[in-house]
């Protein structure tokens, strides 16, 4: 394991460039590639000097070739509703070609292959928590569809490489997610609040806040990435946070880890936003021996600082 070289697409996203670090600290030889459409180069700053780490500038909705590598990790796409919004075309497109082209190295290198897919593939779902055999309830032609049937195709090209090309292929159903390096500015329930709370700005719930998330901090689901890699299972699994929070009890969080006094103000739900998200994770537990351990007070917390630090850029 040690010397193998991994391929991380999205490489200087939030989680591509977690993932990146992870692996370069279990001494693997990482090449990050990203295009910068939503990810920064702030997040693989550090790692410019660390001699098992280079990185390629590159669109992967367009063919490419970063040289043999022994897995990858496909973490490229827009994944905030800000960001899909404004690029949905190229949502669509990284989705479906670019998924596409992850797969065509893996087979042509006879390479692992793992795909960064979402519980947004559930839609607003009707069977709650959410296991992996359901098929979602999705609108396919609403204001998401961009970003969720990109990842309901990204799964069936996934399968079909694997049935039919004998691909090692790897599927991560990944829920909401937070930490050091989400962009203060893309419209998610932890950044926006983290970053009201600590203007002193109103936080912003839209609808009346019953509606559900489920929280997991970004180390957590590193380590389950890491060992969904290492398996020999083929069909998605769910990583994320089982304990589920309503919006405004999410809010209360925020408020006490950053001791501010805002108020909630509240706004008009968007449409097709979902009513309930919660993984049920007895796959990972039983078949990874995984399930994550930060709680959502510790994770905020730990999470303050960079939040502190990002303020100057919103």
């Amino acid at each position: 394991m040690a010397s193998q070289t991994v391929l991380v697409t999205g490489a200087a996203g939030f989680l591509g460039s977690h993932l990146c670090d992870a692996l370069l600290a279990e001494g693997r030889s990482v090449i990050g590639v990203d295009n910068f459409s939503t990810g920064s180069q702030a997040n693989i700053d550090h790692l410019t000097s660390e001699s098992r780490f280079r990185f390629i500038e590159h669109d992967i909705t367009k063919p490419f070739d970063a040289g043999k590598v022994d897995f990858i990790f496909n973490m490229a796409s827009p994944a905030s509703p800000v960001d899909y919004s404004r690029l949905g075309v190229e949502t669509l497109m990284v989705g479906s070609a670019g998924t596409i082209n992850t797969l065509d190295l893996a087979r042509k290198y006879n390479a692992g292959h793992l795909h960064a897919s979402t519980s947004e593939c559930y839609g607003d779902p009707e069977v709650h928590p959410q296991v992996e055999s359901y098929w979602g309830h999705v609108n396919p032609i609403g204001p998401r569809s961009v970003y969720d049937e990109a990842k309901r195709f990204s799964e069936a090209a996934v399968m079909a490489y694997h049935r039919y090309y004998g691909v090692n292929t790897h599927l991560v159903r990944i829920f909401n997610t937070y930490g050091p390096r989400l962009q203060p500015n893309d419209g998610r329930v932890i950044s926006n609040f983290m970053i009201q709370a600590l203007r002193g700005e109103p936080l912003t719930i839209y609808g009346d806040g019953s509606q559900t998330r489920s929280f997991c901090y970004v180390s957590d689901l590193i380590e389950g990435i890491l060992r969904l890699s290492r398996s020999d299972e083929h069909l998605p699994v769910n990583l994320g946070n089982p304990n589920e929070w309503t919006i405004i009890e999410c809010a209360n969080e925020v408020k006490t880890v950053t001791g501010s006094r805002s108020e909630i103000r509240f706004m008009p739900l968007p449409q097709d936003d979902p009513t309930r998200r919660r993984p049920d994770i007895s796959k990972a537990k039983a078949l990874l021996k995984w399930e994550p351990k930060i709680v959502l007070r510790q994770g905020l917390e730990k999470s303050l600082d960079y939040f502190k630090a990002s303020m100057v850029e919103v």
